[in-house]
Formats: C-alpha cells, sequence, structure tokens
C-alpha cells in the first residue's frame, strides 16, 4: 500500500480530533464515500491495510465492511496539501460502499446534472451497456451491437488502421480523434462479450506493478 509512511501525528485534526477521509475506488475513480477518521482509526487503516473509521453518532471505531462484507483494502493512502483531509483509494470488496446498497454514497443527483460515474471511459461504457440492455432502432451503438461480432470486430479492425494512419501523418488532433474511435468500438466489443470494463483495468493496474 503506497503510504504507509503517513505522519498520522503530523496529520491536522479538528478540535474534535478528527479528519475527513474521502473514499475513492482506484481503478476508476469513483468517490465512493466519505467519512471521519482519528488517529486510531487512521492507524488502524494503515496497519491492517482495510479503512477504519470513527462513528461521530457511536462514538466508536468502525471497520468498514465488518458487517457486510464490503470491506475496503487500501491500495494507497494521501493526504492534502493543509494536511487536514484524507484520500483514501480503495478496492471494494462488493463493489457496494453505501448502506443504502448503492456503489457509492454519492448517487443522489439532480435531474439536470451528471451523476459523476468515474472516469470518461467507464461512462461510455455504462452508456454502451444500457444500449445493449434497452436497445433502439435509431442507435449506431445497438446496430453495432446486433450485428454481433463480425460488425463489430470489423469496425475495430477499420478503426486501428485509421490510428495508424493518423500516426504516420503525425497529425495530433487525428490522433486523438481516431484514438476515441478505436476506444469506444472496443468498449463496444467488451460490452458484446460482457466484460467489466473493471477487468481491464485490473489487468493494466497487474502489469503496471
Amino acid at each position: 500500500m503506497d503510504g504507509q509512511a503517513i505522519p498520522v501525528e503530523s496529520i491536522r485534526y479538528d478540535d474534535r480530533g478528527l479528519v475527513p477521509a474521502i473514499v475513492q475506488d482506484y481503478l476508476d475513480g469513483t468517490v465512493l464515500m466519505m467519512a471521519w477518521m482519528n488517529r486510531e482509526s487512521l492507524q488502524k487503516t494503515l496497519e491492517t491495510g482495510e479503512t477504519w473509521f470513527w462513528s461521530r453518532s457511536r462514538q466508536a471505531l468502525w471497520h468498514k465492511g465488518a458487517t457486510s462484507g464490503h470491506v475496503q483494502r487500501v491500495k494507497a493512502l494521501r493526504y492534502d496539501c493543509d494536511s487536514d483531509c484524507l484520500l483514501v483509494n480503495v478496492e471494494q470488496l462488493g463493489d457496494i460502499a453505501c448502506h443504502t446498497g448503492e456503489r457509492s454514497c454519492f448517487h443522489q443527483v439532480n435531474s439536470h446534472i451528471e451523476p459523476p460515474l468515474a472516469d470518461t471511459l467507464s461512462q461510455v461504457y455504462q452508456v454502451v451497456c444500457d444500449r445493449r440492455d434497452h436497445p433502439n432502432d435509431t442507435s449506431y451503438t445497438c446496430k453495432l451491437l446486433a450485428g454481433g461480432d463480425n460488425k463489430i470486430l470489423k469496425k475495430i479492425g477499420e478503426e486501428a488502421a485509421e490510428v495508424v494512419m493518423a500516426c504516420k501523418d503525425d497529425d495530433p488532433q487525428a490522433i486523438a480523434g481516431e484514438v476515441a474511435d478505436l476506444f469506444y468500438h472496443t468498449l463496444v466489443a467488451l460490452a458484446h462479450h460482457n466484460v467489466d470494463l473493471k477487468a481491464v483495468y485490473r489487468k493494466l493496474q497487474e502489469r503496471r506493478q
């Protein structure tokens, strides 16, 4: 876990001895929850590699997931420039962080605002999966999915060739556009074969390490 040497005593706790901890999915960046830590819970988090918090209502330590099984394995722990806020990157077991059963505690949104569902690739992938599960005749994505591997893989091949040509021309704008097209068509292939995008992220993390 990154952050093993975080200076517990150097954190700027408030007058209650607490510091806010923002918990984020280490793979796609989704903000999962916010809770409070004190010196003891932060120390236990560092020692065990799983998140521990301080409950203000119960006035007691609590181990996230101890009852539900939705434990958070800490991948990295950082603190901000003022040392008064923590950012905890975790692997969320069960993919549920909220007591309501939602993935994130921040699932309530203004109807006019797009929910902050992590990185752009994840957002596009969710749209593609929605088209797969709720097809309509006017959607290009639905037409691709209806064509199966023959249509989807043909487009991936075409877009890969376009990326090559854009790189050969050394055109940054064209490269960005063609890679975006290749990413999109690859996401369609993932959705068609029911492969979770996070499985790809895990593979990349394994190879990074």
